[in-house]
């Protein structure tokens, strides 16, 4: 355990930071504490409604904050060309947002919703970024997992999920898609010889809206950490000096060691092709020679 906290944080100034699902859960104390620290941030959301009110909070807090709103839906990849569009320059990209748990839905795509949210949308969004995360000096790219994807099977046979599908089981998928991703990214990046650092983190088990226990949904605020406490590991692996490429910031910030299928450079690299497959987006300037 160390004794970082947010408040360790360097100087941001100058940098341009990108939070997905920042109106809520963890993202909104991450995109906080990034503006507080001086960083111009962009809190990419669905909701212009929510959206606009993590800004007003965030400047409420943090008076004279450089933080805007992004339309984005993750579920849509036609809104995540028309934002990484809009975008001119980025030094942090957090692929923080989320959704768990929900019966069988599919993305405006056609995609099993978690793993077409979760995995595919935020794949797309940081290939379309790429170019100008590459031409930001040590730039990072944070994606958030979670000890479920321990549990977590990819059969490149039924990706859609129509038979067997559970919903805890297609949540463990989409997190371990998230760290597959994360660890190939980094492998691509360091051949490549680029500065960019790809990390993944943990927040632990966080009162977040990603479950929703109808009556009893003020349960998670006594038997769960804060979202403030969940934003920890992804704060940590944002803004930290002492950060490696590749690595896996859980919570109390220990550095965790992902599963043997996490791990597996053969399975990342199916995933990564069919992900390019089904999203159309190539990383060209990192693609393996």
């Amino acid at each position: 355990m160390t004794s970082w906290t947010p408040a360790s944080m360097p100087d941001l100034s100058g940098k341009t930071a990108i939070v997905t699902g920042a109106n809520s859960g963890i993202g909104l104390p991450t995109a906080l504490e990034l503006a507080r620290h001086g960083a111009r941030v962009v809190v990419a959301a669905r909701s212009a409604e929510k959206g606009g009110a993590a800004v007003q909070r965030i400047l409420g807090e943090v008076p004279g904050a450089q933080v805007e709103y992004g339309h984005l839906d993750l579920a849509d990849l036609a809104s995540v060309r028309e934002f990484a569009s809009g975008v001119d320059k980025v030094d942090l990209l957090v692929n923080n947002a989320g959704i768990g748990l929900i019966p069988r839905q599919e993305t405006k795509d056609g995609f099993e919703m978690q793993f077409g949210t979760n995995h595919l949308g935020h794949f797309a969004l940081t290939g379309l970024l790429l170019p100008r995360l590459l031409a930001a000096p040590g730039a990072r790219v944070v994606t958030v997992s979670s000890d479920a994807h321990a549990m977590g099977k990819i059969d490149f046979e039924n990706l859609d999920l129509e038979r067997g599908y559970g919903r805890f089981s297609a949540y463990g998928r989409s997190k371990l898609a998230n760290l597959l991703f994360t660890l190939e990214l980094q492998r691509r990046a360091q051949k490549a010889g680029a500065s960019l650092i790809s990390v993944a983190s943990h927040p632990g088990t966080t009162a977040t809206n990603i479950v929703k226990l109808g009556p009893f949904q003020f349960l998670m605020g006594v038997f769960m950490k804060s979202a403030a406490t969940g934003a920890m590991p992804s704060l940590y692996a944002a803004t930290s000096p002492g950060i490696h490429g590749g690595e896996f910031v859980g919570p109390k910030l220990k550095i965790l060691t992902p599963s043997e299928t996490a791990r597996s450079e053969e399975v990342a690299r199916r995933l990564w092709d069919v992900s390019t497959e089904l999203t159309g987006v190539r990383f060209q300037e990192i693609a393996y020679s």
